[in-house]
């Protein structure tokens, strides 16, 4: 660019200018003297100050990051456990994030991606031994919040796979059983189900079950139905929960996919979480044999023991949804313009930002808690069900607020927002409703039992 074509530039930037903005200019500056110095410049000179002009004087406002983790929690991590985290939202990122609304759209399972999430090696993360990482509650977190941020339904397949269904057999199963099935699914070569829940009999399962088993000789004999059972039609074994009819006391069993007299339909028509293969399981006459039995299991507290630690997982899912939610919004407040400028510049959109960046940051802190308590062997019921509670009661109103903020383009599945406040549906009602986890809380901090 010649002096000459960078001085007529200048010209004519100038002759663009109404009449306002020359007066306000030169009230700051001596447009004649800025001429003159123009025109002794050289080539090089000139045409960095035409480029600083025609970018905004240079100082072109940088968005903030957009990070959901306002109090750096994730920061706290050692570097080996941030590595892991950084792979997992990597393989959120690049493999679920674009099919994500497509499967969950058509109510199916991605099962590609199950080789390409084995390569995380990450079931059974808390575990030790049987090729388990042997890592923190506190990982497990990040990584459950991680996986809920893009796909709440590839969290709760993962969660079922690896806190459940791994959890019943590490927790109430014997050694030998233990070796024989927890290295296959720690590699996901086999995939793993859980079944408590029944048609007729949600929370009252402590209780309740009408699910029966029976042993006769070297077998057990089980009769009954599971419902919700989240990844029965395709998982290679299922632990189902079946009350004893000798001692009525809860016993759990390893029962294969290929057992005599079991079955499991995949429930249609879901408005939450239909990535999730739901299956109602119905089981007439199914033989198990007594090597399948979970020796450690033997009353409804073996079962509670595991929801103990999965229901902290679930609160932890929960904070992942509200943020995906919370990010989604942020993102598109930035980039949606009316008016001229971008929406993110109006007060009551900023409003509603602050607020579910709040709710986000105290669900954070609350579980960052709740698994140093669970790292600690200190982690009771009322601490997980108080989490439950209170992550899933925020999360609903993060997604609410985010729904608000996208205007019309909110009920479109192609923003995401539509399946961040469908999912948070189910994830507010399973691992305990909110009234039943409330009772647990208050019946830890009153005294008194208020369930019947």
């Amino acid at each position: 660019m010649s002096i000459f074509q960078s001085f007529s530039g200048l010209r004519k930037l100038i002759k663009s200018l109404d009449f306002k903005s020359l007066q306000r200019i030169s009230e700051k500056v001596d447009l004649p003297a800025v001429m003159e110095a123009v025109s002794k410049m050289n080539d090089d000179d000139l045409s960095k100050m035409m480029k600083m002009i025609q970018a905004g004087g240079g100082h072109k406002k940088k968005k903030p990051e957009i990070n959901g983790d306002f109090y750096s929690l994730g920061q706290t991590l050692a570097p080996d456990d941030h590595e892991v985290l950084q792979r997992v939202r990597d393989f959120m990122e690049t493999e679920i994030r674009p099919i994500a609304n497509d499967y969950w759209n058509r109510a199916k399972f991605p099962m590609e991606i199950i080789p390409k999430m084995a390569a995380l090696n990450i079931s059974g993360l808390t575990y030790h031994g049987y090729g388990c990482p042997g890592k923190s509650a506190l990982l497990e977190g990040f990584v459950a919040m991680e996986m809920a941020r893009v796909d709440a339904s590839i969290s709760t397949f993962f969660g079922v796979h690896s806190g459940l269904a791994m959890g019943s057999i590490y927790l109430c199963g014997s050694e030998e059983q233990k070796q024989e099935w927890l290295p296959r699914m720690q590699r996901m070569e086999l995939i793993g189900a859980f079944g408590l829940t029944e048609p007729e009999v949600g929370s009252a399962v402590a209780g309740g079950l009408t699910t029966t088993c029976r042993r006769v000789g070297d077998e057990w004999t089980i009769n009954g139905q599971k419902k919700w059972i989240g990844n029965a039609t395709f998982s290679d074994i299922t632990i189902i929960w079946a009350r004893d009819l000798d001692d009525q006391q809860v016993k759990g069993f390893i029962v294969r996919k290929d057992n005599p007299g079991f079955k499991a339909e995949k429930l249609e028509d879901k408005m939450a979480l239909r990535t999730v293969q739901n299956a109602l399981i119905t089981m007439t006459g199914c033989r198990v044999s007594e090597a399948d039995r979970l020796q450690n299991a033997n009353s409804f507290k073996d079962t509670a023991n595991v929801l103990r630690m999965t229901r902290a997982g679930v609160a932890w899912q929960a904070v992942g949804c509200g943020r995906g939610a919370y990010e989604a919004a942020l993102k598109y407040t930035m980039e949606r313009r009316q008016f001229g400028r971008p929406i993110a510049g109006f007060q009551l959109v900023q409003d509603l930002l602050v607020t579910m960046l709040g709710d986000l940051t105290a669900m954070q802190t609350m579980v960052y808690r709740l698994s140093q308590l669970q790292d600690g062997g200190t982690i009771t019921d009322e601490h997980a069900s108080l989490a439950k509670v209170f992550c899933t009661l925020r999360m609903r109103s993060i997604v609410d607020h985010a729904r608000e903020l996208f205007g019309g383009n909110g009920i479109l599945l192609q923003y995401d927002i539509a399946r961040f406040v469908a999912d948070a549906e189910a994830i507010y009602s399973y691992e305990g409703t909110k009234e039943i986890n409330s009772l647990i809380v208050g019946r830890a901090i009153t005294g008194e039992s208020a369930f019947v």
